[in-house]
Formats: C-alpha cells, structure tokens, sequence
C-alpha cells in the first residue's frame, strides 16, 4: 500500500459521515474559533505531521489514520455542550455516538476516545501521552492551528467566551501558546523543517499579542 494514499483511504471511508454528524450536532452555534473549518484544518495538521514523520519501514496502519481521522473531526464537538476544560469529556460522548451509529464495537476504540478527552491538557501531564499517539498527533495538530493569524481570532474567542478579564487576555494566550509551542519541539524536534515552519507561525501570533498587551496596557 502506497502510504501516501492511507490517508485518503481513511478520508474515504469516514469523512463525509463526519461531517454530516458534525453539522448535525453543531447546528446554529456561533463559535467560528472551533466550528467545522477548525477540526478540517486539525486533521490536515495531523496529516503533515504523520506523513511527515512516517516510517517507510512501518508505516501508520488505515487503523491509525482512521482514529486520528475521527479524533481531529470530533474532539471539539462537546463545546456544543459546554466551552470549559471539560469540554473534551462531552467529545467523547458524542465519539461514542459517532461510533455506535456506524456499528462499531467501542472496546477497540478506547485509544481514540481517550486522545479526544483528554486533548486539551495543555499542561501536558495527563499520563497517556507516551503510551497514546493519537493522543501525541491530535494534541500536536490542535495546537497548531492555535498559531498565526487564525489563532490570533481563535484565541481571542474563546478566551472571551471563557470570561477571560480584559488585563490578562493577552499574558494568558502567550503562555499558553509558548506551552504548545514547547510541546511541538519536543515531540517532533528532529525534524527541524516542520518546526521552523510552524515556529514562524506561532511567532507571528506571540508577537501579535506582545504588542497587544503592551499598546494597550491591559497586559505584559
């Protein structure tokens, strides 16, 4: 198997069942940070990052890309539910959902449903990590799309959403993006193409807030 095309393959087997599922939980909410175009963009993330780092010796099976497939399309799903930290638990509900529908046993999925609950630790200390790749790959590729322009808005949203105080807004969003950034380089530091590429980004959006804070005086 070419695996250039596995993850086309698994695109072809669950994609547009997702996106239907999606748009079905989703409905009217007006969250743009975390709608459809950010759990797209997620697994095309994904897809750069394993590709990029695929093994042609032992290549990721269909299985893998499948479950990492579904963890990109559904792990924000649960902000229909609530935007909090524990959005990732309502994820995994609606997973499960996703699952039962399509007539799969959920015991071999525990791998995939525990990388979407546990996604957002941004402290990166739930325990899964090294034993979860999916969880690896979806933490990595999340944090991705956290930076340049697009996480300039993203960020801001949510952190809005969330009642985030005007002064802290922009020292909350630079930690917290240096933290993905960190996790980023230590996953996949050997592969220094990836990590320039994606540093410009997240400098770009460092910067934004820098300036943010400090034209404004709400923040350092």
């Amino acid at each position: 198997m070419d695996i250039l095309n596995t993850p086309g393959l698994a695109e072809n087997i669950y994609q547009q069942a997702l996106e239907v599922f999606f748009a079905r939980k989703w409905g009217n909410r007006m969250l743009f940070s975390h709608d459809i175009s950010h759990h797209r963009r997620v697994w095309n993330f994904a897809r750069e990052l394993l590709i990029s780092t695929e093994n042609k010796s032992n290549p990721h099976s269909l299985d893998f890309y499948s479950k990492t497939l579904i963890a990109c399309y559904l792990h924000d799903l649960g902000m229909t539910v609530t935007t909090g930290v524990d959005h990732g638990f309502h994820s995994r509900n609606l997973a499960e959902e996703f699952l039962s529908g399509l007539n799969h046993d959920l015991s071999g999925w525990t791998d995939m449903l525990d990388a979407i609950e546990k996604h957002d630790n941004k402290e990166y200390s739930s325990g899964l990590e090294e034993k979860n790749n999916i969880l690896v790959i979806l933490a990595a590729a999340d944090d991705m799309d956290a930076f340049g322009h697009t996480g300039i808005y993203r960020y801001l949203e949510i952190y809005i959403e969330r009642g985030v105080p005007p002064e802290k807004i922009a020292g909350e969003i630079r930690k917290n993006a240096a933290n993905r950034f960190r996790n980023l380089e230590a996953r996949f530091g050997k592969y220094p193409a990836l990590i320039e590429k994606h540093r410009l980004r997240y400098l770009i959006l460092d910067e934004f807030f820098r300036e943010f804070g400090r034209e404004t005086g709400l923040s350092t």
